[in-house]
């Protein structure tokens, strides 16, 4: 890899994020390749149900001078597929040296062999293949599935919300919230998944008091869900492989039994976000995005459906530089877990000089930046302002991939001031680089209550019950 060709392409930004000087919005260095590129590239991902989505971009000739950033852009590019629409086989129409360069990124580097295991493996239960075709025409067909989801209000509900950081839950009879609570809990690197069964037992039961009986229950979880199967989980990843393949894989399905078998579905987290968006703003084309302890997304269509894509923005990459802050998980820099999430908060903490010691969990640390703010400490809005201008930029790098004309906000982090302060950022970036997508972009954020429970409420919406009189 080029450092060299690549910084070429990773121009300033026209809004500097106050804390992070350093950073170089993919969006900006997609669009300065663009300008030079002659060459056409159509990446094509097929997913195992045989669902094909497509992507095209240009990339240098063999005889430019930066011509050695090709291949970093086509791999940031796949990876951004990859973990935003899913699949497991990637088609390049192209120049076959990116096939081949793609193809070692995922055998020989940590980062392409992290993707490979996940994306790969164990959503798709094989390793990601790369094939080379001569021209958009040898590629497979587009060919999408999308489904309803939710939006069903009838009975004695429960939702939940499964986070980092903590766990939400609801009660709801007949589309009305009648009970909700938050319990703070560490799954990440809990070795015993009865850590988590009986935690979700906990707040199930907590809820099922608040009514006069249980008729279904919907679950928001990050991870991949496969019919209420865990397929992958940052929630799980400190369950040794053994005791996740024995108890963390059918998790879902042992608390069904708990419940006597009534309704129960769960689905990924950035889905929830997006229901309960579409639901919250009464519109579709909405992109949603919840700001917690990492990164939740979803996207409903502008029929109110949901598509096959995993929209798993954490891992996706909005920042180019080369020295980006690295994701935990995947050891890969520049995405979006590190931009849009309290370790974005804790990672700006220091920059901001707010006396906050880092070795507090994160939760504690966001807390101590909202009180600082509720304070009027400049220092915290600080930190609030770069993390608009970051999502101001991931806006209009998700604008290449997502068909949205309404963005809602939601999550720990926008709890508070704070949460305004993001979206005037991300409307100040958009008004000065993205003048088009500003003005067909509409911002939301919802009130304090749904920023902290909206997915909960949402999840309750899931399952499909019969009640009788």
């Amino acid at each position: 890899m080029s450092s060299t060709a690549i910084s070429t392409f990773l121009p300033v930004p026209a809004v500097v994020p106050v804390l992070d000087p350093g950073f170089r919005p993919a969006a900006l260095a997609t669009r300065a390749l663009e300008r030079e590129a002659t060459v056409p590239v159509t990446l094509a991902l097929e997913q195992a149900d045989g669902s094909v989505f497509h992507h095209s971009m240009r990339v240098l000739d063999a005889a430019h001078p930066a011509a050695a950033a090709n291949d970093f852009f086509v791999e940031r590019l796949a990876k951004f597929l990859l973990w935003a629409w899913g699949g497991y086989r990637i088609y390049v129409a192209g120049p076959a040296s990116l096939a081949e360069s793609l193809r070692r990124h995922y055998t020989d580097t940590a980062v392409g062999r992290f993707d490979s295991e996940i994306i790969g493996k164990r959503i798709y239960d094989r390793p990601i293949e790369v094939v080379s075709v001569k021209t958009a025409a040898d590629l497979p067909k587009p060919h999408s599935n999308t489904a309803p989801l939710g939006r069903h209000w009838n009975g004695c509900r429960i939702g939940f919300d499964l986070g980092g950081s903590d766990r939400k839950v609801a009660a709801v009879i007949d589309g009305k919230c009648v009970f909700s609570e938050e319990t703070v809990w560490d799954p990440y690197f809990q070795p015993d998944p009865s850590y988590h069964f009986d935690g979700v037992m906990d707040s199930l039961r907590k809820a099922a008091a608040h009514l006069p009986r249980v008729d279904g229950i919907g679950g928001s979880a990050a991870g991949v869900y496969v019919n209420n199967r865990v397929k992958v989980a940052s929630l799980f990843r400190g369950v040794p492989p053994e005791q996740f393949n024995t108890r963390v894989k059918d998790l879902f399905l042992d608390l069904r039994k708990a419940w006597n078998g009534i309704p129960f579905e769960v689905v990924n987290d950035g889905e929830v976000t997006a229901l309960a968006a579409s639901m919250s703003l009464g519109c579709n084309s909405v992109l949603g995005i919840a700001l917690g302890t990492s990164t939740a997304a979803g996207f409903v269509t502008a029929d109110g459906n949901i598509t096959t894509w995993l929209n798993e923005l954490a891992f996706n990459p909005i920042d180019y530089r080369i020295d980006g802050p690295p994701d935990e998980w995947s050891g890969d820099r520049g995405c979006g877990v590190q931009y849009f999430s309290q370790q974005a908060v804790g990672r700006l903490i220091p920059a901001s000089g707010l006396a906050i010691d880092g070795k507090l969990p994160l939760p504690e640390q966001l807390k101590a930046v909202q009180a600082a703010m509720a304070a009027g400490d400049d220092r915290a809005a600080q930190i609030y302002r770069t993390l608009g201008t970051y999502l101001g930029y991931g806006l209009a790098h998700y604008a290449s991939f997502y068909e949205f004309s309404n963005v809602l906000i939601l999550g720990r982090v926008t709890s508070g001031p704070g949460g305004d302060l993001i979206l005037s950022g991300a409307r100040e970036v958009l008004d000065r680089e993205f003048p088009e997508l500003s003005a067909k972009t509409a911002f939301h954020i919802p009130d304090e209550k749904d920023k902290r429970h909206g997915q909960a409420v949402a999840a309750a919406s899931l399952p499909v019950v019969n009640v009788t009189a």
